[in-house]
């Protein structure tokens, strides 16, 4: 993770020492940096919270859905009171 970031940050700073760049050199530049953000997204390494963060994700995901659930009883609710 540091290394990527460390060769992101070194990948911009070369590219802002040139002059005008051409845009044909600017979107080289972009792709160099988007490829390595997505190298580094697919060999990102198993940490040991790894575990608890796909709970945490599960976790919000349940939470949304019973949120979203309420809001579709709190609905038919106010219709029936208000004479549906």
């Amino acid at each position: 993770m540091i290394r990527t970031a460390a060769l992101a940050v070194a990948v911009l700073a070369l590219a802002a020492c040139g002059g005008t760049p051409s845009d044909s050199q600017a979107d080289a530049d972009k792709a160099a940096a988007d490829r390595a953000a997505e190298q580094a997204a697919a060999k990102k390494q198993k940490t040991v919270f790894d575990d608890q963060l796909k709970a945490l994700d599960k976790a919000k995901g349940v939470e949304k859905q019973l949120q979203d659930d309420k809001e579709k009883r709190d609905e038919e609710l106010q219709k029936q009171e208000n004479g549906g």
